[in-house]
């Protein structure tokens, strides 16, 4: 039988990747720096540097219909579907390093239906408020009051901008389109005016889902004009000083030019697409769009020609929805349908020529605002600095693992978004990556697997071969693991020697052993790969696969509860696992230079060991030199998902440190386990669905998980420090266990009791107390029994005094050591006045409340003591009596005994 681990072992989560973003309004400070966005109920406040969290604001429990952050970052203002505007006062700090703190201003109900656009002016003062019933309303952040209310058809807003007129158009401004020629309309109900002469050339665009922009003058407190020309929601709005124009872009796929002084159409451009985001480039020559076809376009604004190359559609996902540009940071920033924000860089526009066309924008970076669900994921390169992610999409997201590097141009941070492998047209379900970390295997549900080249030195991501061949999805995918000798081209070269062969499994029950393509070969553009032998081997869908790491034996693991054991030469059938109740969902062969594990059959030997996990909610451990079961691991809830094996102990820590395997399953646990003994060590727990993905660090044994909430957890494996720590405390614990009795021994009462009191030791403190209550003579004028301990108990801290007082209650709750407890409670309640009592400051505890229970309880147990004594006292006066009555007995049987004696006596003589 295997020998428990003499030490625990222990995870901490060390690093979490969360979402940031999923879907609504997302909003960017004048920096560039504060990203302001939507994940569900709660706001999130991100550095969009270092992508480090700054804040989160909590929800009300409704969902967030929009947000908007104002260009100084001092306010965020949230509405939500409950009909509630919240705006926030925010402090950022100079430190990059340090969060942001919010503090809850005010909460208003600015509509009688869901505010759907909000608009902030350029002075961060002024806030306007957009509706579902048409009615536009503009308030003082600071005071939170309405300044104007403007009421137009009961039709949706869909955009809103502030702007100020050029000053020599303020007078000319015909403010009338030639459709809409408005006249006097009613001024809004009185509120705040605006007093001040230079806001006469304030104004406020509204833009609404009838296709209508209308102009309010915020001096005038009306309509100043009505452009009516668009046919659909209108979704950007944007003002040049230096071209005195206004931008207006629909969903009707088209783009105006509107000239402010006339208010009449410069230039109408059909861009066919609907357009969601448009704005200005710079001094306003230049015009940005996105929209539904994923694209930035740029258009001169003279002549409405477009300077961008033809850009070819791109997929549902990829649609534009939103776009943030701030004049002077260098960029625009795309909110894509998939809930991705790219950063698309605007320096290619700088000195352009009229005639000059460029190539679509650069892009800087991505931003995954969530990974979806983590479907699989594995380490990357030598150095495992690149994770690869399988994220319920058709592609492989890859996200950088290093911390950020300084005078980079490129702004690389843990868990940024480094590349996207596309290629498969359907979900991606599996993955695998070979030794090196520079190629791995997808297989997806279009029935084909990819190989891919990873090269990010060189930013090359690139699909290498395709496999086609299978009848439906492929679930499982496995290539060799087997590091070629060091002095192998190989192994100094591995970019330019792909793995030679690939596994795949299929939901058509059958496993194809792939032959790769030599780097020649593919460059010659020769034939697809064909499969070098197929195998019936399952009679349902095939799960997972795995090689070992000689590379000639793999395993299959299907949803028939068997696992099956191949050759992978020829592809025979070695051996069958047969014992689990439902589906196996993963199976992992133990890695290189594994130790005997004892199970409870005795030690296995032979072939070596594999792992699986199974629908059954069971982990099994097999030994392959006869397939029988060598030990059965129980603890989840739920299905067993995924199994991995820990990093081998190193030969001179196996006395010391088991074998240990972790699994992930459908309760959203990933369980570490000792692989000798059979019991879980530890239980990690940071995920709120089925955690569906697992690997380990080789070097640093970490654990990353990834769930189906879209958080990948990194688990630092702590049993190092776990053990130091016990071991330095244990050792503290002795050092202060000898000092606290010679303290006692020494005399030293003031030291000893303070010393017991920190180091929690109620038996230490009760017989201290005890043998100073019950000491032949106490000392005169002493109210516990010696004037010494009198002078430390007048003497505590608030703490120390609470701490006192839960011993005292727990020494009162006895009849043994009651009379110990009122005797130092006495002597506590003569040495401090009653307020000082009542209102004792206890650090990290519920202050007033839990000292009132302590009191309380005190009160009873000693009324409990008090009446007991009385009983014992009226007790003893009926043993008294009794007694006395007995010896009254006494003297009456000796007169009967003499009197007995005398009539004997008389007896005889007679």
């Amino acid at each position: 039988m295997a020998t428990k681990s003499p030490y625990q072992t222990t995870f901490e989560v060390e690093r979490t990747i969360q979402p940031i973003y999923t879907g609504g309004s997302v909003a960017l400070d004048n920096s560039g720096r504060i990203l302001a966005t939507t994940l569900g109920e709660d706001a999130l406040l991100t550095d969009l540097n270092t992508g480090r969290q700054l804040a989160r604001i909590e929800g009300d429990g409704e969902l967030i219909s929009t947000l908007t952050l104002t260009p100084s970052a001092s306010h965020l203002i949230i509405c939500s579907r409950s009909l509630s505007m919240r705006i926030y006062a925010l402090k950022p700090s100079l430190n990059s390093n340090a969060d942001i703190k919010y503090e809850l201003v005010r909460t208003l109900k600015p509509h009688a239906t869901p505010v759907i656009v909000l608009a902030v002016d350029q002075t961060s003062t002024l806030l306007a408020t957009g509706a579902a019933d048409g009615v536009v309303k503009v308030w003082d952040i600071q005071g939170g009051y309405v300044t104007h209310t403007f009421r137009g058809p009961n039709v949706l807003i869909s955009a809103l901008h502030f702007f100020e007129l050029v000053a020599n158009n303020i007078d000319g401004e015909t403010g009338i389109s030639i459709r809409n020629r408005k006249k006097d309309r009613a001024k809004s109900s009185e509120e705040q005016p605006v007093a001040s002469e230079s806001a006469r050339g304030f104004r406020l665009a509204s833009g609404s889902q009838d296709g209508k922009v209308r102009i309010w003058d915020l001096y005038k407190r009306s309509c100043s004009s009505i452009l009516d020309s668009h046919v659909s929601d209108v979704r950007a709005l944007c003002y040049s000083h230096e071209e005195n124009s206004l931008l207006t872009a629909s969903r009707d796929k088209t783009v105006m030019w509107w000239d402010a002084r006339t208010w009449k159409v410069r230039k109408v451009v059909p861009v066919l697409e609907e357009v969601e985001t448009a704005g200005f480039v710079g001094n306003g020559q230049l015009t940005f769009t996105g929209g539904v076809n994923g694209n930035i376009r740029i258009w001169q604004t003279e002549n409405g020609r477009e300077i961008t190359h033809t850009q070819s559609p791109k997929s549902e996902a990829d649609a534009i929805v939103d776009g943030i540009l701030i004049p002077g940071l260098g960029f625009i920033l795309s909110i894509q349908s998939d809930h991705t924000m790219v950063v698309h860089s605007t320096s290619s526009l700088e000195g352009l020529g009229s005639a000059d066309t460029i190539p679509p924008l650069a892009k800087l970076r991505r931003i995954s605002g969530t990974h979806d669900e983590i479907i699989d994921l594995g380490f990357l390169l030598p150095d495992r600095s690149l994770l690869a992610l399988a994220t319920n999409s058709e592609d492989i997201r890859i996200v950088s693992l290093a911390n950020s590097e300084e005078g980079s141009e490129v702004t690389t941070y843990f868990g940024a978004d480094i590349a996207q492998l596309r290629g498969h047209d359907d979900i991606i379900l599996c993955l695998d990556i070979d030794w090196s970390g520079h190629w791995i295997a997808t297989g997806a549900k279009d029935n084909t697997a990819r190989l891919w080249r990873v090269d990010p030195v060189n930013n090359s991501f690139t699909c290498y071969a395709t496999f086609e061949g299978h009848a439906e999805s492929l679930g499982a995918i496995g290539l060799p693991h087997t590091i070629p000798p060091e002095s192998s081209a190989a192994y100094k070269y591995p970019l330019e020697h792909p793995p030679a062969y690939l596994l795949t499994g299929s939901q058509d029950r059958t496993i194809k052993r792939w032959d790769v393509p030599s780097l020649q070969a593919v460059n010659m553009a020769r034939k697809a790969p064909r499969a070098l032998y197929t195998r019936k081997a399952h009679d349902k869908d095939i799960n997972a696969l795995d090689i070992n790491h000689t590379a000639q034996l793999f395993a299959s693991a299907s949803q028939d509860r068997t696992v099956k054991i191949w050759t992978v030469e020829e592809g025979e059938a070695q051996g069958v696992l047969r014992g689990h109740r439902r589906g196996v969902w993963s199976v992992k062969f133990a890695p290189k230079d594994m130790p005997n594990i004892i199970g409870d059959s005795g030690p296995a030997a032979g072939k070596g060991l594999i792992m699986t996990g199974s629908g059954d909610k069971t982990v099994k451990i097999w030994n392959l030199s006869d397939y029988s079961c060598l030990r059965t691991f129980e603890g989840h809830t739920n299905s067993v998902l995924k199994v991995a094996w820990l990093r081998v102990p190193k030969p001179e820590d196996r006395g010391r440190r088991h074998v240990h395997v972790a699994s992930a399953g459908g309760d959203g646990l990933v369980k570490v386990w000792d692989a000798s003994t059979g019991e879980s060590e530890c239980t990690l727990d940071n995920h709120e669905d089925r955690v569906w993905a697992l690997a380990v660090h080789p070097d640093t044994n970490m654990v990353v998980s990834g769930s189906g909430d879209s958080t990948i957890s990194f688990w630092k494996d702590t049993t190092s420090e776990t053990q130091a720590a016990t071991t330095a405390a244990a050792t503290q614990f002795v050092e202060q266990e000898q000092e606290l009795q010679n303290y006692i021994h020494s005399g030293s009462y003031r030291s000893a009791i303070t010393l017991a009191l920190q180091l929690n030791h109620p038996g230490r403190l009760l017989s201290l107390f005890t043998s100073v209550v019950t000491a032949g003579t106490p000392e005169k004028g002493s109210l516990c029994g010696l004037k010494a301990v009198d002078e430390v108990l007048t003497s505590l801290s608030d703490h120390q005094i609470f701490t006192l007082l839960l011993r005292v209650r727990d020494w009162n709750t006895n009849a043994r050591t009651a009379p110990v407890a009122q005797r130092i409670l006495w002597t506590l309640v003569k040495s401090y006045p009653a307020s000082r009592l009542s209102n004792l400051k206890v650090k990290g505890g519920k202050g007033d409340k839990s000292v009132k229970e302590v009191l309380d309880i005190l009160r009873v147990y000693t009324e409990r003591h008090y009446k007991r004594m009385e009983e014992l006292v009226d007790e003893s006066y009926l043993v008294e009596y009794t007694l006395r009555e007995m010896d009254g007995l006494g003297l009456l049987d000796d007169t009967n005994r003499t009197d007995d004696k005398d009539s004997e006596k008389n007896t005889i003589i007679v």
